[in-house]
């Protein structure tokens, strides 16, 4: 993995912990292949729009909540950040 790859997921985690207040957890506690939502890390569709939002704005692009392949980039942290990549190259 490249250092800008290993960037990428670090903000996205920081975003993640940041948007969602979730104050316990740190970058180190969330494993870039660990489930996001459910079973994983615990988040739900309120989360979802939240985490959406919140990349909208930090990375600028847009993110079709309705398009159905949405839901697999934001199974983890790795899928989000190859998403955000792909989004920023287009």
């Amino acid at each position: 993995m490249s250092e800008a790859q290993q960037d990428l997921n670090r903000d996205l985690k920081q975003l993640i912990i940041d948007a969602l207040g979730l104050e316990d957890i740190s970058v180190h506690d969330i494993d870039d292949q660990q489930t996001l939502f459910g079973e994983g890390l615990g988040l739900d569709s309120v989360d979802a729009l939240e985490l959406g939002l919140a990349i909208q704005k930090r990375y600028g692009i847009k993110i079709d909540a309705d398009a159905k392949d949405t839901r697999s980039h934001f199974a983890n942290v790795a899928s989000l950040a190859a998403f955000v990549t792909a989004r920023q190259a287009a």
